[in-house]
Protein backbone atom coordinates (compact mmCIF):
# COMPACT_ATOMS: atom_id res chain seq x y z
CA UNK A 1 0.00 0.00 0.00
CA UNK A 2 1.29 3.59 -1.01
CA UNK A 3 2.22 5.51 2.73
CA UNK A 4 0.90 9.23 2.64
CA UNK A 5 2.83 12.04 3.37
CA UNK A 6 2.81 13.69 6.77
CA UNK A 7 1.77 17.68 6.99
CA UNK A 8 5.25 18.30 7.58
CA UNK A 9 6.71 16.31 4.80
CA UNK A 10 4.73 18.27 2.51
CA UNK A 11 5.51 21.13 3.90
CA UNK A 12 9.43 20.52 3.60
CA UNK A 13 8.61 19.76 0.20
CA UNK A 14 7.06 22.98 -0.67
CA UNK A 15 9.14 24.73 1.07
CA UNK A 16 12.24 23.38 -1.18
CA UNK A 17 10.50 24.02 -4.00
CA UNK A 18 10.36 27.78 -3.27
CA UNK A 19 13.66 28.48 -1.92
CA UNK A 20 15.71 25.48 -2.85
CA UNK A 21 15.87 26.09 -6.64
CA UNK A 22 18.05 28.62 -7.87
CA UNK A 23 20.62 28.71 -10.58
CA UNK A 24 19.41 25.57 -12.12
CA UNK A 25 20.19 23.61 -9.00
CA UNK A 26 18.11 21.73 -6.42
CA UNK A 27 18.10 21.05 -2.44
CA UNK A 28 15.97 20.06 0.44
CA UNK A 29 14.74 22.73 2.96
CA UNK A 30 15.80 22.52 6.88
CA UNK A 31 13.01 24.52 8.80
CA UNK A 32 15.43 23.74 12.04
CA UNK A 33 18.19 26.28 9.89
CA UNK A 34 16.47 28.03 7.40
CA UNK A 35 18.64 27.48 5.04
CA UNK A 36 19.14 24.36 2.31
CA UNK A 37 21.11 21.58 1.56
CA UNK A 38 21.59 21.66 -2.11
CA UNK A 39 22.10 18.23 -3.87
CA UNK A 40 25.79 17.72 -5.39
CA UNK A 41 27.65 19.25 -3.40
CA UNK A 42 26.91 22.78 -4.55
CA UNK A 43 25.60 26.22 -2.09
CA UNK A 44 24.55 28.23 -4.86
CA UNK A 45 20.53 26.13 -5.13
CA UNK A 46 19.24 28.63 -2.06
CA UNK A 47 16.73 31.77 -2.79
CA UNK A 48 16.30 34.23 -0.37
CA UNK A 49 14.58 33.17 2.94
CA UNK A 50 11.69 34.88 4.11
CA UNK A 51 11.64 37.26 7.14
CA UNK A 52 9.94 35.89 9.93
CA UNK A 53 7.04 37.06 11.40
CA UNK A 54 6.47 37.11 15.19
CA UNK A 55 7.07 38.68 18.52
CA UNK A 56 10.29 40.10 19.86
CA UNK A 57 13.09 40.78 17.60
CA UNK A 58 10.99 38.71 14.44
CA UNK A 59 9.38 41.30 12.06
CA UNK A 60 6.47 42.48 12.48
CA UNK A 61 6.14 43.07 9.03
CA UNK A 62 8.45 41.75 5.75
CA UNK A 63 9.72 43.94 3.28
CA UNK A 64 7.65 44.67 0.28
CA UNK A 65 10.99 44.95 -1.90
CA UNK A 66 12.70 41.80 -0.41
CA UNK A 67 10.86 39.17 1.29
CA UNK A 68 14.31 38.00 3.26
CA UNK A 69 14.37 41.43 4.98
CA UNK A 70 11.82 43.05 7.66
CA UNK A 71 9.65 45.92 6.54
CA UNK A 72 8.32 47.05 10.51
CA UNK A 73 9.30 45.70 13.83
CA UNK A 74 7.04 44.78 16.62
CA UNK A 75 6.96 46.74 19.75
CA UNK A 76 10.68 47.61 21.57
CA UNK A 77 12.09 47.08 18.62
CA UNK A 78 13.35 49.18 15.79
CA UNK A 79 13.89 48.34 11.91
CA UNK A 80 17.81 48.84 11.02
CA UNK A 81 19.53 47.47 7.75
CA UNK A 82 17.08 44.91 7.37
CA UNK A 83 16.75 43.43 10.76
CA UNK A 84 14.78 44.38 14.71
CA UNK A 85 16.94 45.55 16.70
CA UNK A 86 15.68 46.69 20.03
CA UNK A 87 14.91 50.64 20.85
CA UNK A 88 17.56 51.14 23.40
CA UNK A 89 20.22 49.98 21.32
CA UNK A 90 22.06 54.16 20.27
CA UNK A 91 23.25 53.37 17.26
CA UNK A 92 24.06 56.70 16.35
CA UNK A 93 26.25 57.51 19.31
CA UNK A 94 28.20 53.77 17.99
CA UNK A 95 29.34 56.79 14.94
CA UNK A 96 31.46 58.51 17.64
CA UNK A 97 33.70 55.49 18.68
CA UNK A 98 33.79 54.02 14.64
CA UNK A 99 32.23 55.71 11.54
CA UNK A 100 30.17 52.86 10.21
CA UNK A 101 28.13 54.53 8.27
CA UNK A 102 29.73 56.07 5.19
CA UNK A 103 29.25 58.08 1.63
CA UNK A 104 31.04 55.15 -0.21
CA UNK A 105 28.38 52.73 0.74
CA UNK A 106 27.40 52.13 -2.49
CA UNK A 107 24.91 49.38 -3.55
CA UNK A 108 26.49 46.31 -5.65
CA UNK A 109 25.22 47.63 -9.14
CA UNK A 110 27.45 50.81 -8.74
CA UNK A 111 30.68 49.61 -6.81
CA UNK A 112 30.72 47.04 -10.00
CA UNK A 113 30.55 49.86 -12.06
CA UNK A 114 33.10 51.81 -10.30
CA UNK A 115 35.54 48.95 -10.24
CA UNK A 116 35.45 48.61 -14.33
CA UNK A 117 36.01 52.28 -13.88
CA UNK A 118 39.16 52.08 -11.61
CA UNK A 119 37.78 55.20 -9.52
CA UNK A 120 39.91 56.72 -7.07
CA UNK A 121 37.60 56.97 -4.35
CA UNK A 122 37.31 52.91 -4.00
CA UNK A 123 41.52 53.11 -3.92
CA UNK A 124 43.44 51.38 -1.55
CA UNK A 125 46.67 52.25 -0.80
CA UNK A 126 48.57 49.60 0.18
CA UNK A 127 52.47 48.00 0.17
CA UNK A 128 53.09 45.31 -2.36
CA UNK A 129 55.22 42.80 -0.43
CA UNK A 130 56.99 39.72 -2.11
CA UNK A 131 60.37 37.77 -1.88
CA UNK A 132 59.63 35.70 -4.83
CA UNK A 133 57.58 37.56 -7.81
CA UNK A 134 58.24 41.03 -9.23
CA UNK A 135 55.71 42.68 -10.63
CA UNK A 136 55.42 42.95 -14.69
CA UNK A 137 57.99 40.67 -14.89
CA UNK A 138 57.39 37.07 -16.50
CA UNK A 139 57.53 34.18 -14.24
CA UNK A 140 56.94 30.59 -13.85
CA UNK A 141 54.53 30.21 -11.47
CA UNK A 142 54.35 25.96 -11.60
CA UNK A 143 55.24 26.50 -7.35
CA UNK A 144 53.28 28.33 -4.80
CA UNK A 145 53.92 31.87 -4.90
CA UNK A 146 53.49 34.62 -2.15
CA UNK A 147 52.53 38.31 -2.69
CA UNK A 148 50.68 40.30 0.25
CA UNK A 149 49.37 43.78 0.27
CA UNK A 150 49.92 45.34 3.87
CA UNK A 151 48.50 48.75 5.28
CA UNK A 152 50.28 48.53 8.26
CA UNK A 153 47.84 51.39 9.34
CA UNK A 154 47.90 50.11 13.38
CA UNK A 155 51.68 51.98 13.27
CA UNK A 156 50.87 54.71 10.61
CA UNK A 157 47.55 55.30 11.06
CA UNK A 158 45.87 54.82 14.26
CA UNK A 159 42.88 56.85 13.79
CA UNK A 160 41.12 54.49 10.87
CA UNK A 161 39.94 51.21 10.06
CA UNK A 162 40.10 50.15 6.75
CA UNK A 163 37.29 47.90 5.01
CA UNK A 164 37.78 45.76 1.46
CA UNK A 165 35.07 45.46 -1.22
CA UNK A 166 37.25 43.56 -3.55
CA UNK A 167 40.24 43.25 -5.23
CA UNK A 168 41.66 43.26 -9.03
CA UNK A 169 44.81 41.60 -10.74
CA UNK A 170 45.87 41.98 -13.97
CA UNK A 171 47.36 39.03 -15.36
CA UNK A 172 49.34 38.37 -18.51
CA UNK A 173 50.48 35.32 -20.55
CA UNK A 174 52.36 33.84 -23.12
CA UNK A 175 50.73 33.41 -26.44
CA UNK A 176 48.99 29.56 -26.11
CA UNK A 177 49.69 29.48 -22.18
CA UNK A 178 47.64 26.30 -20.96
CA UNK A 179 47.98 27.90 -17.32
CA UNK A 180 45.14 28.58 -15.20
CA UNK A 181 46.25 30.53 -12.35
CA UNK A 182 44.38 29.88 -8.88
CA UNK A 183 44.33 31.79 -6.09
CA UNK A 184 43.96 31.19 -2.04
CA UNK A 185 43.50 34.38 -0.62
CA UNK A 186 44.12 34.95 3.31
CA UNK A 187 42.66 38.28 5.01
CA UNK A 188 44.23 39.44 8.62
CA UNK A 189 41.26 41.99 9.67
CA UNK A 190 43.43 43.74 12.04
CA UNK A 191 47.06 42.52 11.57
CA UNK A 192 47.93 40.11 13.86
CA UNK A 193 50.10 36.49 12.93
CA UNK A 194 49.43 35.12 9.74
CA UNK A 195 47.33 32.44 11.91
CA UNK A 196 45.08 35.19 12.83
CA UNK A 197 43.63 35.58 9.16
CA UNK A 198 40.87 33.95 7.61
CA UNK A 199 40.65 31.73 4.24
CA UNK A 200 38.26 33.47 1.18
CA UNK A 201 36.17 31.03 0.56
CA UNK A 202 35.39 31.25 -3.51
CA UNK A 203 31.87 30.10 -4.53
CA UNK A 204 31.24 28.38 -1.30
CA UNK A 205 28.49 29.74 0.96
CA UNK A 206 26.92 32.19 -1.35
CA UNK A 207 30.42 33.70 -1.52
CA UNK A 208 31.76 35.48 -5.03
CA UNK A 209 33.80 33.94 -7.11
CA UNK A 210 36.71 35.84 -9.60
CA UNK A 211 35.55 37.22 -12.78
CA UNK A 212 37.76 37.24 -15.75
CA UNK A 213 37.69 39.34 -18.17
CA UNK A 214 40.48 39.35 -21.02
CA UNK A 215 41.67 42.66 -22.46
CA UNK A 216 41.36 43.74 -26.29
CA UNK A 217 44.47 42.48 -28.63
CA UNK A 218 46.28 41.05 -25.90
CA UNK A 219 47.15 38.60 -23.77
CA UNK A 220 46.45 40.00 -20.60
CA UNK A 221 43.22 39.43 -18.02
CA UNK A 222 41.81 41.52 -15.24
CA UNK A 223 41.03 39.36 -12.91
CA UNK A 224 38.34 41.14 -10.47
CA UNK A 225 36.89 39.87 -6.84
CA UNK A 226 33.99 42.02 -6.13
CA UNK A 227 32.87 41.36 -2.49
CA UNK A 228 30.23 44.24 -2.63
CA UNK A 229 28.16 45.00 0.74
CA UNK A 230 26.93 41.71 1.65
CA UNK A 231 31.03 40.39 2.20
CA UNK A 232 32.77 43.65 2.88
CA UNK A 233 34.81 42.81 5.65
CA UNK A 234 37.55 44.88 7.45
CA UNK A 235 41.49 44.11 6.31
CA UNK A 236 44.92 45.13 7.59
CA UNK A 237 47.03 42.48 5.46
CA UNK A 238 46.15 40.24 2.42
CA UNK A 239 47.94 37.60 1.54
CA UNK A 240 47.68 36.15 -2.01
CA UNK A 241 48.77 32.83 -2.85
CA UNK A 242 49.17 31.48 -6.36
CA UNK A 243 49.33 28.24 -8.16
CA UNK A 244 48.45 26.89 -11.36
CA UNK A 245 45.84 24.13 -11.63
CA UNK A 246 47.27 22.43 -14.44
CA UNK A 247 48.85 19.31 -14.94
CA UNK A 248 52.74 19.31 -15.68
CA UNK A 249 55.45 17.23 -15.44
CA UNK A 250 57.61 17.05 -12.37
CA UNK A 251 60.41 19.45 -11.90
CA UNK A 252 63.56 19.91 -9.76
CA UNK A 253 62.83 23.23 -7.47
CA UNK A 254 65.93 24.63 -8.88
CA UNK A 255 64.57 24.37 -12.31
CA UNK A 256 61.86 27.00 -11.18
CA UNK A 257 64.11 29.53 -9.89
CA UNK A 258 63.40 33.62 -9.18
CA UNK A 259 66.04 34.89 -11.81
CA UNK A 260 65.47 35.96 -15.27
CA UNK A 261 63.48 33.64 -17.69
CA UNK A 262 64.46 32.24 -20.51
CA UNK A 263 61.52 33.51 -23.11
CA UNK A 264 63.21 32.14 -25.90
CA UNK A 265 63.03 28.13 -25.23
CA UNK A 266 59.36 26.81 -26.49
CA UNK A 267 59.31 24.07 -23.99
CA UNK A 268 58.65 26.58 -21.15
CA UNK A 269 57.68 30.00 -22.15
CA UNK A 270 53.99 28.67 -22.38
CA UNK A 271 54.16 28.24 -18.42
CA UNK A 272 55.32 31.94 -18.05
CA UNK A 273 52.77 34.43 -16.57
CA UNK A 274 53.44 38.18 -15.06
CA UNK A 275 51.17 39.73 -12.86
CA UNK A 276 51.36 43.65 -13.80
CA UNK A 277 48.55 45.03 -11.04
CA UNK A 278 47.40 44.29 -7.79
CA UNK A 279 44.90 46.70 -6.22
CA UNK A 280 42.33 46.27 -2.90
CA UNK A 281 39.70 48.66 -3.24
CA UNK A 282 37.08 49.93 -0.16
CA UNK A 283 37.83 52.00 1.92
CA UNK A 284 38.73 53.37 5.37
CA UNK A 285 36.29 54.03 8.55
CA UNK A 286 37.14 56.77 11.25
CA UNK A 287 38.02 55.15 14.40
CA UNK A 288 38.37 56.79 17.90
CA UNK A 289 40.37 54.21 19.78
CA UNK A 290 40.57 56.26 22.79
CA UNK A 291 37.30 56.65 22.93
CA UNK A 292 36.69 53.16 22.56
CA UNK A 293 39.42 51.92 25.36
CA UNK A 294 37.84 54.56 28.03
CA UNK A 295 34.12 52.05 27.35
CA UNK A 296 36.10 48.85 27.36
CA UNK A 297 37.87 49.82 30.55
CA UNK A 298 34.81 51.31 32.40
CA UNK A 299 33.57 47.54 32.02
CA UNK A 300 36.23 45.60 32.69
CA UNK A 301 36.83 47.74 35.95
CA UNK A 302 33.11 47.58 36.86
CA UNK A 303 33.14 43.70 36.06
CA UNK A 304 36.50 43.33 38.40
CA UNK A 305 33.94 45.08 41.15
CA UNK A 306 31.72 41.95 41.41
CA UNK A 307 29.04 42.08 39.36
CA UNK A 308 28.64 45.73 39.61
CA UNK A 309 28.53 46.45 35.96
CA UNK A 310 25.16 46.57 35.70
CA UNK A 311 24.59 50.19 36.76
CA UNK A 312 27.09 50.97 33.87
CA UNK A 313 23.84 50.34 31.09
CA UNK A 314 24.51 52.81 28.70
CA UNK A 315 28.22 51.96 28.29
CA UNK A 316 26.78 47.88 27.77
CA UNK A 317 24.43 48.74 25.24
CA UNK A 318 26.71 50.69 23.23
CA UNK A 319 29.45 48.09 23.03
CA UNK A 320 26.94 45.27 22.71
CA UNK A 321 25.92 47.54 19.99
CA UNK A 322 29.24 47.76 18.51
CA UNK A 323 30.45 43.92 18.60
CA UNK A 324 27.53 43.06 16.62
CA UNK A 325 27.85 45.15 14.00
CA UNK A 326 31.67 44.47 13.92
CA UNK A 327 30.63 40.84 13.93
CA UNK A 328 28.24 41.02 11.78
CA UNK A 329 31.18 42.04 8.65
CA UNK A 330 32.88 38.30 9.91
CA UNK A 331 32.98 35.89 6.36
CA UNK A 332 30.87 33.33 5.66
CA UNK A 333 31.23 30.12 7.35
CA UNK A 334 29.49 26.56 6.56
CA UNK A 335 26.00 26.06 7.72
CA UNK A 336 25.75 25.75 11.60
CA UNK A 337 29.41 27.05 12.31
CA UNK A 338 29.44 29.80 14.73
CA UNK A 339 30.65 33.32 12.90
CA UNK A 340 34.35 34.19 13.72
CA UNK A 341 34.83 36.70 16.55
CA UNK A 342 36.43 39.95 14.92
CA UNK A 343 35.40 42.17 17.92
CA UNK A 344 37.93 40.25 20.13
CA UNK A 345 40.43 40.83 17.30
CA UNK A 346 39.75 44.35 17.25
CA UNK A 347 39.85 44.56 20.97
CA UNK A 348 43.92 42.76 20.81
CA UNK A 349 45.63 44.52 18.02
CA UNK A 350 43.58 48.05 17.52
CA UNK A 351 43.51 48.40 21.25
CA UNK A 352 46.22 46.01 22.92
CA UNK A 353 43.97 44.56 25.37
CA UNK A 354 45.37 41.33 26.79
CA UNK A 355 43.73 37.93 26.40
CA UNK A 356 42.17 38.32 29.92
CA UNK A 357 40.72 41.42 29.74
CA UNK A 358 39.40 40.56 26.19
CA UNK A 359 37.48 37.60 27.71
CA UNK A 360 36.17 39.93 30.77
CA UNK A 361 34.93 42.28 28.75
CA UNK A 362 33.11 39.46 26.47
CA UNK A 363 32.01 37.48 29.58
CA UNK A 364 30.56 40.88 30.99
CA UNK A 365 28.43 41.83 27.83
CA UNK A 366 27.45 38.29 27.33
CA UNK A 367 25.76 38.04 31.14
CA UNK A 368 24.44 41.74 30.28
CA UNK A 369 22.95 40.62 27.10
CA UNK A 370 20.86 37.43 28.96
CA UNK A 371 20.35 38.34 32.28
CA UNK A 372 18.86 42.07 31.92
CA UNK A 373 17.95 42.07 28.02
CA UNK A 374 17.09 38.69 27.92
CA UNK A 375 18.08 37.81 24.11
CA UNK A 376 20.25 34.70 23.25
CA UNK A 377 24.12 35.43 22.48
CA UNK A 378 24.85 34.62 19.16
CA UNK A 379 27.97 32.34 19.57
CA UNK A 380 31.16 32.72 17.62
CA UNK A 381 34.40 30.93 17.18
CA UNK A 382 37.92 32.58 17.80
CA UNK A 383 39.94 34.28 15.54
CA UNK A 384 42.57 36.10 17.62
Amino acid sequence: LPTCRTIQEWLTRVQSLLYCNENGFWGTFLESQRSCVCHGGTSLCQRPIPCIIGGNNSCAMCSLANISLCGSCNKGYKLYRGRCEPQNVDSERSEQFISFETDLDFQDLELKYLLQKMDSRLYVHTTFISNEIRLDTFFDPRWRKRMSLTLKSNKNRMDFIHMVIGISMRICQMRNSSLDPMFFVYVNPFSGSHSEGWNMPFGEYGYPRWEKIRLQNSQCYNWTLLLGNRWKTFFETVHIYLRSRTRLPSLLRNETGQGPVDLSDPTKRQFYIKISDVQVYGYSLRFNADLLRSAVQQVNQSYTQGGQFYSSSSVMLLLLDIRDRINRLAPPVAPGKPQLDLFSCMLKHRLKLTNSEIIRVNHALDLYNTEILKQSDQMTAKLC
